[in-house]
Order: structure tokens, then C-alpha cells, then sequence
């Protein structure tokens, strides 16, 4: 339905729809000012920074293939090259979750902002603290978020009273079905706030549909005021909705939960202000692709890491995204989120997707984890293949010796054979690099049978 403005009524503010909203976005992504509210006014907007993707990290996030082709290796030379639109897992045209998967880099609602905490007496601030583990024994190029510290994010909860208590006021003049019906797209007056990034006015609209039981209405792509919070990066709002007991596991028509959102596009603050609800959030939710949200995260930050390669190191917006998303991925373990979880469509674990992608960094990061059972974390099967069977098949990408060389280091086991009877010596590249590659795997397959007979002989 229409919202039918009254003669009488005074508005808080212009109501797009948040289709049209969509269209601003795109106009306005070159500016730092953020929408304004003519009539109604909110407390005063943070600094705002805006965090531009460029063209290079545009991509599709599709689940993972089910295809046992595409599940290893990828036998062309590895280029860093920039993801296309058509699905994130391309080394085969024929299989392609596009249609089913799609999410541009960044987001939906509005500009992303680094929202810092207010200092008045109203000031609420929520920790998630970080640790960082270290390996003393691993040498990387991982520095991402530095060593051996623990980084701690924090964000500040603070409303003007007066202002509020303007927007409750103008939301008890309106009309009924405007407060609280939804339009012909499903956006309630409550996704238009929350979209426009309005905090007073979208916790006035959030006590109006509190009250009628329409907190967690759904908008024409699924969406709750919750999830649109989170795309549009509004940590604020974020906790505004979780406190009045908004469903923090609902989730849009592909699955999506505000943990995957917010995983997906980088949001280290958000995902701290849905975090600091636990037990309630569920770390291991499955979109309709079958991953979790520590798998989106990884396939995130994969992507900007091919993106930051591809511009030659230098792209600083690109470096600082790179750092919120593997903060992601550390804030998810960190909370309890399950590092062996495997996605259902082709069982990779988080390593199996960062080594698929020559992903050093991730790679570092995930290997440094003290698990008691890392060799066996090192040695699962993907449809077949290790981590080191992928590895093996990173052919011309920079990092392949020193991916190979981690793994081993961790325990990965270069006799095992995959589905067609491989080991990972047999998918290394020809040439003389693939030489000294499987002259190195044999070397470590050779001392790990010694080490297997010497300690036979023992017992």
C-alpha cells in the first residue's frame, strides 16, 4: 500500500521509499555529506568517512561449488586478477550461484561511515576485545592488524533527549497505517530511518512497532529494520534494535543474517554491537548457500586481498578494508564461531577457501591459531582434496612455495591422495619451479615416514 499523507500532518521528514533511497546513494557516493532531514532534526552525525570500494573489488559472493572440478585446483596460471560480477567461484563458467547470491561490495544503504563514540554524559560504550595469537616459531607477511596485541574496538551510544522526544512526538500525530503499515515495497516508516541513518527518529519508529508487533517486519528483499541497520553500517541503530528485542537471527530471502551482512561487506563495529548479544545470535547460521558467517568473512577478505594485489599494494582504502575484515574474521572465533565448519555445498573450511585464493594473509592468521588439533584442522577433505592439494594447485601465484611450506610446517600430510588418486605432488605446475616444489614435498613426505617408523619402533 501508499502512505497517504495527511493535509494536517507534519512530517519528519520525507518518506522514499528505500528503492529511491538506493538511487541516492549511488548519486551521492562521491561526497562525504550525509542525507539531511528538513524538518525534523537528529542528534548531530559523527565525522564521516567514506569508504569507497573501487571498481576492482566489485563482486559477486556466491556459494561455494558443488562441482568437483572446480573444488581444488586451478590448473591456469594464477593472475590477480579483479572479480567479475558473474560469481566468486569462476574458474568454471558453467558453474555459477550469480543468480542466487549476489551482493555488491559495498553497501546497499548508504555510504559506509567509521562511527567513533560520543563523550557526554550519555555515553554507553561496548568492548569486544580481539587477541591476536602468535606462532614465534612462523615467520609471514602478516601485519595486517600487527602481532602479539590484543586490538579492542569500542563505539559510543549517546541521543538527544529533546530530539526524541520531537520524533515520538511527530510519530503520535501521524496517521496509523503511515506509523506502522508497510509500503508497496514492504518498507516500513522504521526501514526508511534506519536507511537514512535517522538514530532518534528510528528509535521512535522501533517503539511505535514494538508496541503492534511489527519490529521485524520484512521488506521486499526480506530484510528486517535490523538487517538494513547493519548494511547501511549503523552500529548505533544496530543495538537500538537489538535492545527492544528485534530478532537477531531473522534473515533476508537468501539466508542472510545480520552476522552474514556484516561479515560480508566489513563491518567490525556492527558486527561487535550483534556480538555483544550473545548467547541469543547463532555463530554457525547457514545462508541459503550453506556458509556460515566465518566463511563469508574469509571469501570477503579474500577479495579485497586479490583487489589490494591487483593495485599493487598501494591503495590505502583498499589496505584499511583489508584490516576491518580480517578483524571480522577474528572477532567471529573469537566469539566461539566454529573454525573446522565446513559450507555444505563443497565442505571447505575457512582455510580450504583462503588457500583456494593464495590468501596469505588469512592463510598466516588461521595457521598461528594454537589448536589441539591443528594437523588434523590442516589435513580435512574438501570432496577429496586438502588444503595442500589446493595449495599445490596455485600455479604462477607469488605465494604458492611459502603456502606450501606453512602447511607442511602445521602438519599437512603430502602422501594423502584425493577422489582421482592425486597427491598434491602430482597437481604442481611443470617447469622448474614445480620441480623444487615436489623435491620439497617428497623431502617432507620422506621425514614423516621416519618419524612414523621411529616411533613405532619405540613402542
Amino acid at each position: 500500500m501508499h502512505f497517504d499523507k495527511s493535509p494536517k500532518e507534519k512530517q519528519c521528514c520525507s518518506l522514499p521509499t528505500v528503492k529511491k533511497l538506493l538511487e541516492q546513494k549511488r548519486r551521492r557516493e562521491t561526497t562525504s555529506v550525509p542525507p539531511s532531514c528538513s524538518t525534523a532534526s537528529t542528534s548531530p552525525a559523527p565525522p564521516t568517512t567514506v569508504t569507497q570500494l573501487p571498481s576492482a573489488e566489485q563482486f559477486t559472493c556466491t556459494g561455494a561449488s558443488s562441482s568437483y572440478s572446480d573444488m581444488a585446483v586451478s590448473y591456469e596460471q594464477w593472475t590477480p586478477a579483479a572479480e567479475s560480477a558473474v560469481g566468486y567461484y569462476h574458474s568454471h563458467p558453467e558453474t555459477s550461484y550469480a543468480a542466487a547470491y549476489s551482493l555488491p561490495m559495498t553497501s546497499e544503504y548508504g555510504t559506509q561511515q567509521q562511527v567513533p563514540g560520543y563523550g557526554d554524559t550519555m555515553t554507553q560504550t561496548y568492548e569486544c576485545p580481539m587477541s591476536v595469537v602468535t606462532d614465534p616459531g612462523m615467520s609471514s607477511s602478516w601485519s595486517l592488524l600487527g602481532s602479539s596485541q590484543t586490538a579492542q574496538l569500542s563505539f559510543g551510544s549517546s541521543m538527544d533527549a529533546t530530539k526524541l522526544e520531537q520524533a515520538r512526538m511527530l510519530l503520535g500525530r501521524m496517521d496509523y497505517s503511515r506509523a506502522t503499515g508497510q509500503d508497496e515495497d514492504g518498507d516500513t516508516i522504521l526501514h526508511i530511518y534506519t536507511a537514512k541513518g535517522l538514530r532518534e527518529c528510528a528509535f521512535a519508529a522501533a517503539e511505535r512497532l514494538r508496541d503492534v508487533g511489527g519490529l521485524d517486519a520484512k521488506e521486499h528483499k526480506g530484510k528486517t529494520a535490523l538487517l538494513v541497520a547493519v548494511t547501511a553500517n549503523q552500529p548505533e541503530i544496530v543495538q537500538d534494535l537489538l535492545s527492544f528485542g528485534t530478532d537477531i537471527n531473522a534473515c533476508d530471502v537468501k539466508g542472510q543474517t545480520a552476522l552474514h551482512l556484516a561479515a560480508h561487506y566489513g563491518l567490525p563495529v556492527v558486527l561487535q554491537a550483534i556480538l555483544s548479544s550473545r548467547p541469543a545470535v547463532n555463530l554457525e547460521a547457514r545462508n541459503f548457500e550453506g556458509m556460515t558467517p566465518l566463511h563469508c568473512a574469509a571469501i570477503s577478505h579474500s577479495v579485497t586481498m586479490k583487489a589490494l594485489s591487483n593495485s599493487g599494494l598501494a591503495d590505502v582504502g583498499l589496505q584499511t578494508k583489508a584490516a576491518e575484515k580480517l578483524s571480522c574474521v577474528q572477532m567471529l572465533l573469537t566469539a566461539g564461531a566454529f573454525l573446522l565448519s565446513q559450507e555444505i555445498k563443497s565442505n571447505k573450511t575457512v582455510l580450504h577457501l583462503a588457500v583456494k585464493e593464495g590468501n596469505i594473509d588469512l592463510v598466516t592468521y588461521l595457521l598461528r591459531i594454537p589448536l589441539p588439533n591443528m594437523k588434523d584442522f590442516v589435513n580435512l577433505k574438501a570432496h577429496g582434496h586438502t588444503a595442500l592439494h589446493m595449495a599445490a594447485g596455485l600455479h604462477g601465484n607469488p605465494h604458492q612455495e611459502e603456502i606450501l611450506q606453512l602447511l607442511l610446517r602445521r602438519g599437512a600430510d603430502p602422501s594423502v591422495r584425493n577422489l582421482e588418486n592425486d597427491q598434491p605432488a602430482h597437481l604442481l605446475q611443470s617447469g622448474l619451479q614445480g620441480e623444487q616444489l615436489k623435491l620439497m614435498l617428497k623431502k617432507r613426505s620422506a621425514s614423516s615416514r621416519r618419524r612414523i617408523v621411529s616411533l613405532q619402533d619405540q613402542e
